[in-house]
């Protein structure tokens, strides 16, 4: 975070970057060794393609993991390297929100803000210049997993202070039997509504590299069977409200009959 970022509530938004294109050689090198790793070293789910015209920006896709909510979601992000990168992280925001609407996890919020450490939005172990793109797309990755409810920055349940005891206890630890669950059912849906159908028909009007498009294509159609069975097993669900009585306060209504039909 550069000097006077603490005062820039958008900080954290490469859309909102005002810092002039001026990589310095270092950067340009790290950069583009970064994006051949990811090319070389492939990584389960996680796709990333450099702009055209500017290597300051990556978009980025990570496909929602297997057994978890998440599941065969296309979640698209956009980061925006510093001049000095790797002295400091990357800029990045995640676009698959339903045009600010939805919220997908404690740590991903509508407006694109990820809430983790390394990017310098929540307190923690900070970034290291002997990370990586790659390293980055994995913590990302790793916070779409089968308990989201549980994901609230900073906190470790096991050995935490006091204070950080008082607040688990109050917003992490579940306020009513079965939150956790029902708030996969939420994101469950969300993600078939928004990061599946809304992504691969773009409805958000996204400029998604074709690279990426083509890999959701394909991703769509080796899914398929699977994003069936879960719309035809929920269907029931349909017309249903769900309440999550934590601190992220979520109300939805489960249109099913409305998904990939």
């Amino acid at each position: 975070m550069s000097k006077g970022d603490e005062n820039n509530i958008l900080y954290w938004d490469p859309m909102s970057d005002s810092e002039a294109d001026s990589l310095t050689s270092t950067a340009t090198a790290r950069i583009k060794k970064d994006l051949m790793t990811l090319y070389t070293d492939t990584l389960p789910g996680i796709f990333a393609v450099g702009d055209e015209k500017n290597l300051k920006f990556i978009y980025a896709l990570i496909i929602g993991p297997m057994n978890t909510p998440y599941q065969g979601g296309f979640f698209y992000f956009v980061l925006k390297c510093p001049n000095d990168y790797p002295i400091q992280p990357p800029r990045m925001r995640l676009l698959t929100t339903d045009g600010g609407r939805v919220r997908f996890n404690p740590n991903l919020y509508e407006t694109g803000k990820i809430c983790v450490s390394i990017l310098g939005t929540w307190n923690g172990p900070a970034w290291s210049p002997a990370q990586q793109i790659s390293s980055l797309l994995l913590t990302i990755q790793s916070l779409l997993n089968e308990k989201p409810y549980y994901n609230e920055p900073g906190f470790d349940k096991v050995n935490c202070s006091f204070f950080s005891r008082i607040f688990v206890n109050k917003y992490i630890q579940e306020m009513i039997p079965g939150d956790s669950d029902r708030y996969n059912e939420i994101i469950t849906y969300q993600t078939l509504r928004v990061a599946v159908c809304g992504m691969v028909e773009n409805d958000g009007g996204l400029n998604v590299p074709e690279s990426l498009q083509n890999i959701m294509k394909q991703s769509f159609l080796n899914y398929y069977e699977e994003y069936l069975q879960t719309v035809e097993s929920k269907l029931h669900l349909s017309g249903t409200s769900v309440v999550v009585s934590n601190c992220i306060n979520l109300k939805r209504e489960k249109r099913y009959d409305e998904v990939l039909f």
